[in-house]
């Protein structure tokens, strides 16, 4: 189950692809080795994984569009809310803002979020107030230089050019990584110093638009046609056997491929989680945290729509997002209960019953940060700390529900240690009648070509994926 201040991370994952309000998401993968950090202002021609490539001219910059800009940053980096419901809100109330003028100002909204650190140390010089400044280098990093220059002062253009010609290496490396020092300090426990590097510059590009084909109603070759006819251009994903990439911003929700069911929006790193659950048909089979179902839909198309399989959550919000994508999905297999807790009856009636449970539990949400940015400056330690329990017992309610010999598959999106092994090694310690099945097993199995040990563990800067974690764990007498 999902908690009200968590869900949003989760939903986010699902939905973000299609919001104007959303940073955008291009499509590009590559598995060569991650460059090192480039400033903002002055890009490399090399990029990371996955990263997209470099935003293009959208949309007429003008000084009101500026002055908006420099509102809605404000706004959002007061931290009342999750960015893109701010930052939706605000173009509800300026329904004047034309399509590609939301594009432009949510770009830069969302570029400030992400190098929020670096910019920060940028604009200590300069004219102007701290929003402003702050506006001006989103905009410069999504827009460019030379589309501000007539509308600004001339110590304005002067500072602009000033900082552009920054070396990034001379900046400090706490400024250069964008991330908050307790964040570093976790992860500084897993990795070396350069591939922290590495990672902290994946974080700070926009996620790609990935795709999964509904096998039910087309193949990937079919899809990849489709949307070469209308003129979107895509590829396969590395890894995920039914992935599309997209490149650009198209308007996805209007094309035949999606209103037909063809497709759903799902990063690849969610697609191969489902296949880690790796359901059968005619199987039994709960998702138990389901929200919107985006991983719902996933299993349900693999089990080709036989079996029954249960999608649980406490919000009848979430759950409701769950119908017009089952409708289209042609999926008979789905359903949908809402509970009021993991505690909840219905759950009690399904024990022993089920094949296997997926629990994408509540978490910090840390690996979406490509797609939610201002997670990082929203999350703390004790906010970390205080999740843990509430995953323990999530998990160990969907374990009775596990029969002899079925899979409980425990999986969260984030990057920390404590959300993650330290779950499952708790739930181990004190249910011995379970046993962690290695995950590259699994997927071999799945003829998923993905080097994984025990644990799934995908990462920005090594998969070009959002970050993600699951245990497989299976029931014995």
């Amino acid at each position: 189950m999902k908690t009200n201040n968590t869900k949003n991370t989760k939903n986010a994952k699902s939905t973000n692809h299609t919001n104007t309000a959303k940073s955008a998401k291009h499509a590009k993968s590559s598995h060569s080795k991650q460059a090192k950090p480039q400033s903002p202002l002055r890009p490399s021609s090399r990029r990371p994984p996955g990263a997209p490539p470099r935003s293009r001219e959208s949309g007429s910059v003008h000084g009101f569009l500026i002055g908006q800009t420099e509102t809605l940053i404000a706004e959002v980096l007061k931290f009342t809310g999750p960015a893109d419901a701010t930052t939706s809100r605000f173009f509800r109330a300026h329904p004047k803002l034309g399509h590609n003028e939301r594009g432009v100002i949510a770009e830069a909204v969302f570029a400030v979020l992400r190098r929020r650190m670096e910019f920060a140390h940028l604009a200590e010089s300069g004219t102007g107030g701290p929003a402003r400044r702050l506006a001006l280098l989103g905009l410069m990093q999504t827009v460019g230089r030379s589309a501000l220059r007539p509308f600004l002062s001339d110590d304005e253009n002067a500072w602009l050019e000033h900082v552009s010609k920054i070396d990034p290496t001379s900046l400090p490396l706490r400024v250069r990584t964008n991330l908050p020092d307790w964040i570093v300090e976790a992860l500084a426990k897993r990795f070396s110093g350069e591939e922290l590097t590495q990672l902290a510059a994946a974080l700070n590009y926009p996620a790609p638009l990935d795709l999964r084909v509904n096998p039910l109603k087309a193949s990937r070759e079919q899809v990849l046609a489709a949307l070469a006819e209308a003129g979107v251009e895509a590829g396969e994903t590395p890894f995920a056997p039914l992935g599309v990439r997209v490149a650009g911003k198209p308007a996805l929700t209007k094309l035949a491929v999606f209103e037909d069911g063809w497709v759903e929006v799902q990063d690849e790193g969610s697609q191969l989680l489902c296949s880690l659950v790796a359901p059968r048909r005619g199987e039994m089979i709960v998702d138990f945290c389901a929200g919107a179902g985006g991983k719902t839909l996933a299993l349900g198309a693999a089990m080709r729509s036989t079996g029954r399989l249960y999608a649980l959550d406490v919000s009848d919000r979430r759950l409701s997002k769950l119908k017009p994508r089952l409708a289209r999905s042609g999926l008979s297999n789905v359903h949908p209960v809402l509970i009021d807790s993991e505690h909840d009856a219905k759950i009690k009636r399904l024990a022993g019953k089920i094949d296997r449970v997926l629990v994408d539990a509540p978490c910090s949400g840390l690996g979406t940060l490509r797609r939610n940015p201002d997670l990082k400056w929203r999350q703390s330690a004790a906010s970390v700390g205080e999740l843990a329990p509430k995953q323990a017992s999530i998990l160990a309610s969907a374990a009775r529900l596990v029969k002899q010999g079925g899979r409980l598959v425990y999986a969260t999106c984030s990057l920390l240690e404590a959300e993650n092994e330290a779950i499952v090694v708790q739930f181990l310690a004190e249910h011995p009648n379970f046993v962690l099945v290695p995950a590259g097993t699994v997927l071999a199995e799945q003829r998923i070509d993905i080097e994984m040990g025990d644990y799934f563990a995908l990462w920005p800067h090594r998969h070009a994926t959002d970050g993600f974690f699951a245990a497989v764990l299976e029931r014995t007498n």
